[in-house]
């Protein structure tokens, strides 16, 4: 008897074991390419923090517990799934040296001050979409249950405008693959920067197969939309949630909100997939921000939405203090795979390890602002949303949408522009080459100092 009941429990460890471990099949996109661009002499988005924070992902040994991909790079036929044929072939010849020759096109797609021209800026919207993109490629061979791009995020973007730094909107394409021959057939996204997601709202406006739920500073904060009382269209009617929020929001008040809408949304709209943007610039003393949480409580939506085990994407976003977005999206790859408690607060020594400096750890104090979000003000948005969420039909039927041109043609027509020879890419160097690596050096571009602010 005490032989067979060893047997039985050595039994059920092992199968305890093997649901762990395939719940954690994580796969981590990074192309070490994308620090090497720029926006320009005081910029607040600095792609360098992603090299940063891979850094203190290697340095920590997370890497050794996720599959690692550099992800081939999409064509700009794939982005006119969502993009206009006009905007990107825009965004493929436009350069610092002949912008003078497009000033109304400028205007017409937004692209100047907030969203810079720079050196290879084609290029590096390529480079942070191909990870999102592959992202959703293997969620939906099923080869992860989790898939990291630090790099993606940039959920601004419109159909044929650039905004708030982002020029290609690798969130709506990511999403549009997971839908792609009904994978999936719903798909939650969820976005915790401190802006209004308002770029995949407005792709997914009218449509009941994704739900978009934002948490985000409103009223005198860019990009000005997102009220409660904007929750969609027609068959979107109750599909978009959107929470406003104070200056302030601290961790404990964060959770008390977070928690229960996602919980919610998860159990009336079933989705079949998630995509998490995890924005750094809700995190204290962000340059741009102002909400006051601190990375565990920042992370605790990360852990709460790994929670649900569904095939999740987690992404970037914004995030403006250099020495602490690393810090976050460092703690939140540990988060994913269960490691949050292993790693030590004192940071590992890596290649920039004066820019964590003076206190060289991983977590830091936050701030003494006041919280401007009163409880009984939270209560009742919350109330209000729960609400609206117990009202909209359960596990919505599915139906055809479109946001886009599908696999348009790779040379767009309408517009009389130039199209850049393509001769010398990336793609032709690898088959001439297929065993080198392809260099910035290799392909003519200069790699830009960063900055440490």
């Amino acid at each position: 008897f005490t032989y067979s009941l060893l047997i039985t429990s050595i039994s059920i460890t092992s199968s305890l074991f093997e649901i762990d471990v395939k719940m954690r099949r994580v796969s981590y996109f990074y192309d070490a390419e994308i620090g090497n661009y720029h926006y320009g002499q005081g910029h607040p988005m600095k792609p360098h923090r992603l090299r940063m924070t891979h850094n203190l992902v290697v340095n920590y040994g997370l890497y050794r517990r996720m599959e690692v991909f550099r992800p081939p790079r999409v064509s700009p036929a794939t982005m006119t799934r969502f993009h206009s044929d006009d905007y990107i072939n825009f965004l493929r010849v436009i350069t610092p040296d002949n912008m003078q020759d497009y000033i109304r096109r400028l205007q017409r797609f937004n692209v100047g001050e907030d969203c810079p021209v720079f050196d290879g800026l084609f290029e590096f919207c390529q480079l942070y979409t191909s990870g999102s993109m592959g992202g959703a490629i293997r969620l939906n061979e099923d080869q992860a249950d989790a898939v990291i791009n630090w790099a993606g995020g940039m959920h601004h973007a419109k159909k044929a405008e650039a905004s708030g730094f982002c020029y290609v909107n690798d969130c709506v394409l990511a999403i549009l693959e997971l839908l792609k021959n009904n994978k999936h057939h719903r798909v939650l996204y969820i976005d915790i920067g401190i802006h209004h997601g308002d770029g995949v709202e407005e792709a997914f406006y009218t449509t009941n197969r994704v739900m978009t739920v934002s948490f985000h500073k409103h009223g005198d904060s860019f990009p000005g939309t997102g009220d409660i009382l904007d929750t969609g269209h027609a068959e979107g009617k109750g599909y978009a949630i959107n929470f406003p929020l104070n200056d302030g929001m601290d961790d404990d008040s964060y959770k008390s909100i977070f928690r229960p809408i996602i919980g919610k949304a998860v159990e009336v709209f079933a989705p079949d997939a998630v995509v998490l943007q995890c924005g750094a610039d809700s995190l204290s003393g962000d340059r741009l921000g102002c909400f006051n949480l601190s990375i565990k409580g920042h992370a605790d939506c990360v852990e709460f939405v790994k929670s649900f085990n569904l095939p999740t994407l987690i992404l970037g976003g914004g995030g403006s203090t250099l020495r602490n977005v690393p810090r976050c999206w460092a703690y939140e790859t540990a988060v994913v795979l269960g490691e949050e408690n292993t790693i030590k607060d004192e940071l590992p020594f890596n290649d920039y390890f004066e820019y964590f400096g003076p206190d060289l750890r991983l977590h830091l104090p936050v701030s003494n602002m006041e919280n401007l979000n009163s409880p009984q003000e939270l209560e009742q948005k919350k109330i209000q949303l729960l609400e609206g969420l117990r009202e909209i039909e359960p596990v919505p039927g599915t139906t055809q949408i479109q946001t886009g041109q599908v696999e348009s043609q790779l040379n767009p027509r309408g517009i009389n522009m130039e199209v850049v020879d393509e001769g010398g890419t990336e793609e032709d160097m690898a088959d001439t080459h297929p065993d080198a690596r392809v260099t910035n050096l290799m392909l003519g571009h200069k790699e830009h100092p960063s900055e440490m602010y």
